[in-house]
């Protein structure tokens, strides 16, 4: 790359999701800034924007950041919805979308995600493709900041936008999990896990409600961004994604602690867990139980792990290369594509394939993975039929019914329900009285789904029996 090349400027089209006007790069002179191309449905661009924003808290008047959204799905052109993505993690740097993947194209970027490095004076000085660039970049910045003037330009202030998201009872609830007559809710925007009478009445908080990664009493304890839930007798497990690890609920007392996870990213070894806080997790979304094993999918890295909970602490993969592929195989021949939700029952763990817009399952034996729908990482869609034909778009969550042979689907990318008929049947989208919202998370019992419709900040309560959909009133 030509060190002395000037970085082209944002194009018209970009809207700008939370500053006051369109953001120009001679704002952007007098410091190095990172320019970082990502998706916003990406758990590994969602990892790569965090490690910026802690690179850039550690260089404050020296390193500007900016994330550049292109979209992948077809849902994703839409710039609303993106800045709901977005506000998930309430990013402090400027975010443009490039929906016709201009500046993408002046770039000449191939991958998601990719940072350019611009110098001071406005020149492309180095490129990072990937995830787990961190040490590289700042590394460079460190170098591109070596060689900027005491005096350098004052340039033009960026504004942001105040405001976003009501304040509401919940934010972007995920994760939802049912134990008798109590509803439990991973409310991930407000870093805790509520637990509830079917009709909504919060009786505990579990996390003090702000980020961080403290075990002990409920009141007291801290979650970050707590994504999937799964629940057997007294113990809620949680897969607490900001702190790349699963949290243990212990309902009698109250108490949680860390099952395992670090609080760090990264790819456990396999065998005996001697110490669980160093075993190092890349974005866990999902638990779920089966066979004496809890499973763990972790989107950063495109894996299914099980740990043992019967005898000695232990690892094991079940599947997963750690390629982003829609491809079937036994244990490491096989390839998931952002693993974001399971259910499981006896030897089977069924697996929701967010990137691969696909339905999975997983012999919990064997490690043997089958595609029950969908087809590669690049084909989505919204049909109904045949599992050859039948087409998904970026689902979020699944869970099984007790009570029939369904396995019923938060398709997020169509904002719609769909079930699928196991044993060979088919996809149906389910006729609701409303749309969805990006529905990210779904539990069900006795002829009910509950649904954690995301970007509304609420749950839903669907009765399959005569096809009402109620709005749960959590907390209000």
């Amino acid at each position: 790359m030509d060190a002395a090349m000037l970085a082209p400027e944002f194009p018209p089209g970009i809207d700008w999701l939370n500053t006051t006007e369109p953001l120009r790069m001679a704002q952007l002179r007098g410091r190095v800034t990172a320019l970082a191309f990502v998706n916003a449905g990406s758990a590994w661009c969602n990892q790569t924007l965090v490690d910026l924003g802690h690179l850039r808290n550690r260089h404050p008047d020296r390193l500007n950041v900016v994330a550049v959204n292109v979209p992948r799905f077809d849902h994703e052109r839409d710039a609303r919805r993106i800045g709901k993505r977005f506000a998930r993690n309430r990013p402090d740097f400027p975010v443009g979308h490039d929906a016709d993947w201009t500046l993408w194209q002046h770039h000449g970027i191939e991958a998601w995600p990719t940072v350019v490095l611009i110098d001071a004076a406005g020149r492309i000085r180095e490129r990072f493709v990937g995830d787990g660039q961190l040490r590289g970049i700042d590394a460079a910045v460190s170098r591109l900041q070596a060689e900027v003037a005491p005096r350098s330009l004052n340039a033009e202030r960026v504004e942001m936008r105040r405001g976003g998201e009501p304040i509401l009872p919940l934010s972007f609830p995920i994760g939802l999990a049912l134990s008798g007559n109590y509803l439990y809710v991973a409310d991930s925007g407000h870093h805790r896990v509520l637990e509830c009478d079917l009709s909504g009445r919060v009786l505990r908080q579990f996390g003090s409600g702000g980020a961080g990664f403290i075990d002990g009493p409920m009141e007291l304890a801290a979650f970050n961004r707590p994504h999937g839930l799964a629940i057997e007798r007294d113990t809620l497990y949680v897969a607490d994604t900001g702190n790349h690890a699963v949290r243990r609920v212990k309902l009698r007392s109250g108490d949680i602690d860390t099952l395992v996870g670090a609080g760090r990213p990264g790819t456990p070894a396999q065998g005996p867990v001697d110490d669980p806080r160093i075993v190092a997790f890349d974005q866990p979304c999902a638990v779920s139980l089966a066979a004496g094993g809890l499973y763990i999918a972790t989107a950063g890295d495109n894996r299914v792990w099980r740990f043992d909970l019967l005898g000695a602490p232990a690892l094991s993969l079940l599947a997963g290369s750690g390629s982003v592929a829609v491809i079937d195989g036994v244990r490491e021949a096989a390839a998931f594509a952002e693993p974001s939700s399971l259910a499981s029952i006896q030897q089977v763990v069924y697996v929701c394939d967010a990137a691969g817009s696909a339905i999975r399952s997983a012999n919990a034996r064997t490690g043997a993975v089958t595609t029950l729908v969908g087809e590669d990482a690049w084909s989505h869609g919204n049909a109904d039929g045949a599992r050859a034909a039948a087409r998904l778009q970026h689902p979020q969550a699944i869970a099984l019914d007790p009570d029939s042979p369904v396995l019923w689907i938060a398709d997020s990318g169509n904002d719609s329900l769909r079930s699928l008929r196991l044993g060979g049947g088919e996809l149906t989208t389910v006729e609701l009285p409303q749309r969805l919202h990006a529905p990210g998370g779904m539990a069900v019992a006795d002829g009910v789904v509950w649904i954690a419709d995301t970007d509304a900040h609420a749950v839903l309560r669907y009765d399959t029996r005569d096809g009402s959909l109620k709005h749960v009133p959590i907390g209000e």
